[in-house]
C-alpha cells in the first residue's frame, strides 16, 4: 500500500476502532474475544483497502466481516463452554449485605450484566441479528445485507432471538426502546 492509502486506513481505523470493538463485545460478551474479532475485521479491510472503490461502504464491509467472524468463531469446538460435574469451579456467591439496589448505578450495571449474560445464551446467528438491529440500529434490510440473507430470515431470527433472550432473562424484553 502506498503512504496515502496507509494514512487513509489509519484515519478510518482511529475513527471506527471503538465502535467496532463495542459491537464485537455485544456479539461475543468477552472483551478479549471482542478485540480479536475487531482485529480480524480490520485486518480483512486492510488487505482489501486498495480494491475498495466505494469508501461509503467501508462501515458495511467491516460490520459484515465482524459478524461473520463472530459466527464462525462460535462454531469452533474449542470455544464451546463445558459444564463442570461439581460446582467447584463456580464463583462464590455475593456477600449477603451487598445489594445493588441501594445504588442506581449498580442497578444499571446489574441490568447490563444480566443482558450480556442473556445474550451469551442466545445462538450466535440470532445474537448477531439482535445486536445489529437493537444495538447498531440497522433496519431489517440492513441486517439482511450484512448477514447475506433474506429480510424474512432476519424477521424470524429476530423473533426467535428475542424469545431466547426472554427465556434466558426470565423477564419481559422491551424490543422497542
Amino acid at each position: 500500500m502506498d503512504p496515502r492509502d496507509e494514512q487513509e486506513f489509519a484515519a478510518y481505523f482511529a475513527a471506527k476502532r471503538d465502535s467496532v470493538r463495542r459491537t464485537a463485545y455485544m456479539l461475543c460478551g468477552d472483551w478479549h474475544r471482542a478485540d480479536d474479532l475487531a482485529q480480524t475485521a480490520f485486518v480483512a479491510l486492510h488487505r482489501r483497502w486498495r480494491k475498495v472503490r466505494d469508501r461509503e461502504a467501508l462501515d458495511a464491509y467491516v460490520r459484515k466481516t465482524l459478524v461473520r467472524a463472530a459466527i464462525d468463531e462460535s462454531r469452533r469446538p474449542w470455544r464451546r463452554e463445558r459444564q463442570t460435574e461439581d460446582g467447584s469451579d463456580l464463583p462464590e456467591p455475593s456477600a449477603p449485605g451487598a445489594s445493588a439496589t441501594t445504588d442506581p448505578l449498580g442497578d444499571r450495571v446489574a441490568t447490563r450484566e444480566d443482558l450480556l449474560a442473556g445474550l451469551r445464551q442466545v445462538p450466535s446467528r440470532q445474537r448477531a441479528v439482535l445486536v445489529l438491529r437493537y444495538f447498531d440500529g440497522l433496519d431489517v434490510s440492513g441486517v439482511a445485507g450484512v448477514l447475506g440473507c433474506s429480510e424474512g430470515n432476519v424477521k424470524s431470527q429476530t423473533a426467535r432471538g428475542l424469545a431466547a433472550l426472554r427465556k434466558a432473562l426470565g423477564t419481559e424484553v422491551d424490543a422497542h426502546g
